[in-house]
């Protein structure tokens, strides 16, 4: 599944380590749902678009690739 979740970080200027001590997640799990390699769970997803005032369709978009 592709995101926006590395641009949105990069625009409030966050780490990956920031970001994940906000989400209360590793670092790696960042890593991992930014490129791609782990979807997140449908409740870090509703903290992630909390987190952004986003929504999780602008957050997440669908890879039509797969």
């Amino acid at each position: 599944m592709n995101n926006r979740l590395k641009v949105l970080r990069a625009e409030r200027n966050w780490s990956q380590a920031e970001l994940a001590g906000r989400l209360d997640v590793s670092r790696q799990a960042i890593n991992a749902i930014e490129t791609g390699k782990h979807d997140p769970s449908l409740v870090l997803a509703f903290k992630l678009a909390k987190i952004f005032d986003s929504t999780i369709e602008n957050i997440f978009l669908e890879n039509h690739d797969e």
